[in-house]
């Protein structure tokens, strides 16, 4: 066992002779910045996670942190404070769970070790179920490999006048890749717990993420690079040995859970980690949360698939068993859909949902990792959608590093409007590629690669307006921001407008 190992079993049986223990914090213990999320009408989650002098060491035993939450940026007009403590079993990591708050409106935070203060950061209340709600605004952004680029996209989010940011997946990459890489992750793939919050610790340190974490709250999902490339279940591509692989999947829901502003109701428990949720913001929108990663069926035909991941005359692809979110989330889904009220629903989901045959000279293809590839499970989904009482629906997506925007069809009839958000940093598909889906393919209406954004929506009760935006280059350090393309979806008539 190396020393790493040891000092952090030693700090998760936390043995009484190193209670008052001193623990090495670093001269910024909060270097990793501070983030708030899982926004209700009178709770949010704070979230921190301190840091060692050396990098390469463990904490050791518990460390009591003090908090605070205020209704001014200084802090004057405090509602609330107390006392936490940083765990070594969660990483040092502070999962703060504020209740008695009032709906709607900004707070302000900070968290405090041994004298030393965090930044401040901000957050936001989910207005009150009941509250009629006119204007709403969300990003939503996926897909930030380190390598490939810079976070510029992510400093721009932070400037923007949202209720919440929506990231749907690729937090993290497990795997080097692309062309003219501009940083490094230093490291091999990770595998092991320790290895995972090395991942995360780089990508946190940086400066435009942790602006976006401070400036609003984040309600977050998860896809494959979190854990590993193309991963379903229980099975990796990567990772022939299945006991290897699913302690590796355990270590990375852990480290996913130390690094988010998550609540203590989705602790990872072994094997499991509850991700997906519903969140009301009024009178005007639902947001269901997705996890289309963790309970899928593996791969149709997958002992002939090619690198591409490209089904041909795949029956197995059809069989109407399998699932793409599992039948206990597929009843959780189908249930609130049913249930719903507010003027919007907004299902947040990994990727493209819409179908796209990427054939050619008469021959259809699909994408066995993406929707495509469970078209059963998509009719169903697209069903529930249908029959909810709320009729005005968006799917937002992300994982396909380009922006789209589609019309979902359920039988002969368009029943939602979905919009892909692109990608932070990681590198796009080729231009032919989008170009042969969009010919093929009359319900994708547009579509867009080799530029590196977000998505952000604005909701009212008579329609939503939907821009992609856009950094110069994902290369250039403090890029500058434009817009892309605007859409509107009118109330009552589902599909894509241009705005």
């Amino acid at each position: 066992m190396d020393r790493r190992s040891f000092l952090a079993g030693a700090g998760a049986l936390w043995l009484p002779s190193m209670a008052h223990a001193e623990a090495p914090l670093a001269p910024e213990p909060f270097g990793l910045g501070v983030a708030s999320g899982h926004p209700q009408a009178t709770s949010v989650v704070l979230w921190t996670r301190l840091m060692a002098a050396d990098p390469s060491a463990a904490l050791g035993g518990p460390i009591p942190v003090q908090w605070t939450i205020a209704e001014d940026e200084r802090l004057r007009n405090v509602v609330r404070s107390g006392d936490a403590v940083a765990e070594a079993r969660w990483g040092h990591s502070l999962h703060v769970e504020v209740e008695g708050l009032r709906p709607n409106r900004p707070y302000w935070y900070r968290f405090v070790v041994r004298g030393k203060p965090s930044p401040v950061g901000r957050t936001r209340t989910a207005p009150d179920p009941r509250e009629h709600v006119t204007s709403l605004a969300f990003a939503f952004a996926s897909c930030q490999q380190y390598e490939q680029g810079h976070f510029s996209a992510l400093r721009h989010i932070a400037e923007e006048p949202l209720n919440a940011v929506l990231f749907v997946g690729d937090y993290i990459y497990d795997i080097s890749w692309g062309r003219e890489l501009v940083r490094r992750h230093g490291t091999g793939r990770p595998t092991t717990l320790f290895e995972f919050r090395d991942r995360y610790a780089l990508y946190k340190s940086d400066a435009d993420l942790q602006a976006a974490h401070a400036a609003h709250p984040w309600i977050v999902t998860w896809d494959d690079h979190e854990v590993t490339d193309d991963y379903t279940g229980d099975i990796s591509p990567a990772d022939p040995d299945p006991e290897r692989f699913l302690a590796q999947r355990v270590a990375a829901y852990q480290a996913f859970w130390e690094h988010m502003p998550l609540p203590s109701t989705m602790q990872p428990r072994g094997l499991s980690m509850r991700l997906y949720d519903r969140y009301r913001f009024g009178d005007l929108a639902e947001l269901h949360v997705l996890d289309n990663r963790q309970y899928r069926s593996h791969h149709a035909c997958r002992a002939t698939l090619t690198r591409g991941k490209l089904l041909r005359g795949c029956e197995e692809r059809l069989d109407p068993t399998r699932t793409m979110l599992g039948a206990e989330q597929e009843r959780w889904f189908a249930d609130g859909m049913r249930r719903a009220s507010a003027r919007w629903n907004l299902i947040a989901q990994q990727t493209l949902m819409a179908e796209a045959d990427r054939g050619q000279d008469g021959q259809h293809s699909y994408w066995a990792d993406g929707w495509d590839g469970y078209p059963a499970a998509r009719r169903r989904l697209l069903g529930t959608v249908a029959a909810s009482p709320v009729r005005d629906t968006l799917v937002l997506g992300g994982d396909v590093h380009s922006f789209w925007a589609a019309d979902l069809v359920c039988g002969d009839s368009v029943v939602a409007t979905e919009f892909v958000g692109g990608s932070i940093t990681s590198q796009g598909p080729a231009e032919a590629r989008v170009n042969t889906l969009l010919s093929r393919n009359p319900h994708l209406r547009y579509g867009r690669t080799g530029v590196n954004g977000y998505g952000l929506v604005v909701l009212e009760p008579k329609g939503a307006e939907v821009a992609f935006r856009t950094v110069r280059s994902a290369k250039e350090i403090g890029s500058p921001m434009g817009t892309l393309e605007r859409f509107s979806v009118e109330s009552g008539r589902p599909g894509v407008q241009r705005a």
